[in-house]
């Protein structure tokens, strides 16, 4: 039977609560984290995708990594997931709002239940982990937030995805607002990822993505581990004086 260390209460290294972590961009961060920092992996509705992400970074680096289940537009259970978290762990050190939904269709088609839920998943969610968690950095003075937004949220050319666009152009809004409030203590910076190859872009219809693809300096979609790749920066020590930034992933944007 294999043995994992778990983490005691005086372990130096930090506590990073990513959402959405089962798939896409929270997957990446996952793996690109847990080799230096205790990851706690958040997922909803994917149990069999995060647990295999569970066994393969624990076998990977021989730890007990934790693993919470929920639903992000219940407070109820935000609150129960953070008990949890908080019963193992003495502080969450990082929080990463990556969790995130779209529901595209025709605008002629938008009904308002659909709109609340992708704000409800994509902004209020953000918030109210931001308001738990950031307080509790504060109050510790020290801490790291960082918001998964969209370009989305700069840029929105398809009215298609206006709930969707709002959702994350609200998102930088409330990154900025806690960036204000939170400082000197907690750093916030807001990442905005262009067309990532995920399971949500899977089925693009083929010529809409070359066409996406022609808009786009380097001439491609980009990689989840790209977006892992600055998360990673951002909440290390060599990011320290960048606060309040909005970082576009996007390959470059053609004028």
């Amino acid at each position: 039977m294999v043995q994992y260390q778990v983490r005691k209460k005086d372990s130096m290294r930090k506590s990073v609560l990513i959402t959405g972590a089962s798939s896409g961009i929270g997957r990446e961060i996952v793996r690109i984290l847990a080799s230096s920092y205790d990851v706690i992996i958040h997922y909803n509705n994917n149990y069999e995708s995060a647990l295999e992400l569970k066994k393969e970074i624990d076998n990977k680096y021989n730890r007990d990594f934790l693993m919470v289940k929920s639903n992000l537009n219940n407070e109820e259970e935000i609150d129960n997931m953070l008990k949890v978290i908080y019963d193992r762990y003495n502080n969450i050190d990082v929080l990463i709002n990556n969790a995130g939904i779209a529901i595209d269709s025709l605008f002629e088609d938008k009904t308002k239940e659909n709109f609340i839920k992708v704000l409800d998943t994509n902004l209020v969610a953000p918030f109210l982990l931001s308001k738990k968690i950031g307080l509790k950095m504060k109050d510790n003075k020290n801490g790291i937030i960082i918001n998964i937004s969209s370009t989305n949220g700069i840029d929105t050319p398809y009215i298609e995805s206006i709930d969707y666009d709002a959702s994350k152009a609200g998102l930088i809004s409330l990154s900025n607002n806690l960036a204000n409030y939170l400082a000197p203590y907690v750093r916030v910076n807001t990442i905005c990822p262009g067309w990532i190859n995920t399971s949500m872009n899977k089925e693009l219809d083929n010529e809409f993505k070359c066409n996406e693809e022609d808009k786009i300096l380097l001439g491609r979609f980009g990689n989840p581990i790209e977006v892992a790749s600055v998360v990673k920066f951002l909440i290390s020590d060599e990011a320290s004086y960048i606060n309040n930034s909005i970082i576009r992933v996007d390959g470059g944007k053609k004028c």
